[in-house]
């Protein structure tokens, strides 16, 4: 019997994979790509590569069967699948996404089978919850209560890579961020609840500085939820949102309004950007005029240095704004060999005690390589490594789906990052 299967070997995978090898467990990479698995288990006498189409249930029901542990770092409409496998076959299974509700539902049988599922076990989610939960905890145990509570999370390129006019790198498909700026957003700020549509998400950001950077910040999604899950039951402000540096907001606003985030397939043969352009608003001119900017504003600059409005073929014939927007950053908007990444997790308590008030922080800034490791990949790779590492221990028992917010399960983990140098700095005023 095998340890652990790691299902997929996209960007975020070789850390995990490093350190489940380092620790002498066997582990199992399962890719579409076997070439990319091939390359995680280099050099490691307990690493294994296999080809595997998720498409093959059968396969992919045998894999799960022959494994203590499934690791699926697959998209997360593919979870459920591996969920159920592993329900069938009394194994375990970790994830770093979110709890859908197709997850949820699994819940109960996960129990009946006897089986742990820990999921939202990677950065955002993921260290967030951890690091929320240990201040949370820490004022609750000192006769406190939390009664503001804002969490601020942003990968970026280091201030040494910050080297584009858009202040921002990809290291994979920018897809993912860029349909999430059509999200609406929902928080509760001094008891009240603030609701913002998706067309107006970008207009909604501030500046902040942290720890000498300056960037912006703006609503992540539905915030609610959180003032249960981390039991902020009297809490006035519970906010959590994304930060990107300066100028971000104002330039996705213009390319929201554009229609460069529209997904509605489109006939693009024989077009170039600025044909495109011109379908969406129009030249450059007429594109200010719509934005109501100038022609030499950083909106337009950014569209310019992008080349949205170079007479140059579009890379397909058919397919939507984004699908271009998307290829197009991928083109002039990767990090370089050498270059390095940034994540920045920032919390903000505000806690009541019998002797007074207390302003807390808590942050984490934390730098990779690209080509080596990668913060991000670091980040979201490594809590799901050693949860899955307390599993196969027995350090984490019980069953059905979880979150670790639980101070067993955060406390270690974020303990063992410190050992893997992502630290968190906390002060205290007040």
């Amino acid at each position: 019997m095998n340890d652990v299967l790691v299902l997929g070997a996209g960007h975020v995978a070789a850390p995990l994979v490093r350190y489940l090898l380092e620790q002498e467990y066997t582990v199992t990479v399962a890719s579409r790509t076997v070439s990319k698995a091939e390359v995680l288990v280099e050099g490691f006498s307990k690493g294994t590569a296999r080809e595997l189409n998720t498409d093959d249930d059968d396969e992919l029901r045998k894999l799960v069967a022959e494994h203590r542990l499934a690791v699926s770092l697959l998209p997360y409409t593919i979870h459920g699948k591996v969920a159920k496998h592993c329900i069938a076959e009394g194994k375990h299974l970790v994830t770093t996404s979110y709890v859908s509700e197709e997850m949820k539902a699994l819940d109960d049988d996960a129990k009946e089978a006897g089986i742990f599922i820990m999921m939202e076990c990677g950065l955002d989610p993921g260290i967030d919850h951890m690091s929320a939960m240990k201040i949370i905890h820490q004022v609750e145990n000192a006769g406190g209560e939390v009664t503001s509570f804002e969490s601020y999370c942003g990968g970026l390129p280091a201030p040494e890579s910050n080297d584009n006019p858009w202040g921002y790198k990809f290291s994979w498909s920018p897809k993912g961020v860029l349909l999430a700026g059509k999200n609406s957003a929902k928080y509760l700020k001094n008891g009240e609840i603030i609701d913002i549509p998706s067309e107006e998400l970008f207009e909604n950001n501030w500046s902040m500085e942290i720890e000498h950077l300056s960037l912006e910040a703006y609503p992540n999604r539905n915030s609610l939820p959180y003032k249960e899950t981390y039991g902020l039951e009297d809490a006035e402000t519970v906010f959590r949102g994304t930060l990107r540096y300066p100028g971000w907001c104002k330039t996705m606003k213009c390319m929201v309004d554009l229609g460069w985030l529209d997904d509605k397939e489109m006939d693009l043969s024989g077009m170039t950007y600025t044909d495109l352009m011109k379908d969406l608003a129009g030249d450059k001119k007429k594109t200010a005029e719509f934005l109501d900017v100038t022609v030499d504003s950083d909106p337009i600059k950014r569209m310019e240095w992008l080349g949205l409005f170079d007479d140059e073929q579009l890379p397909m014939e058919s397919g939507s704004p984004i699908d271009v927007l998307v290829t197009r950053m991928l083109e002039r908007m990767d990090y370089a060999e050498g270059e390095k990444d940034m994540i920045v997790l920032h919390h903000i308590f505000k806690a009541e005690y019998p002797a007074g008030t207390k302003t807390i922080t808590s942050t984490l800034i934390d730098k990779g390589v690209y080509g080596e490791e990668t913060s991000m990949a670091r980040t979201v790779a490594l809590p799901a490594a050693i949860a899955t590492e307390m599993i196969l221990k027995g350090e984490i028992t019980g069953s059905g789906v979880h979150i670790p917010v639980d101070e067993n399960i955060y406390g270690p983990i974020l303990e063992k990052l410190e050992t893997e140098d992502i630290v968190f700095q906390e002060k205290f005023q007040g």
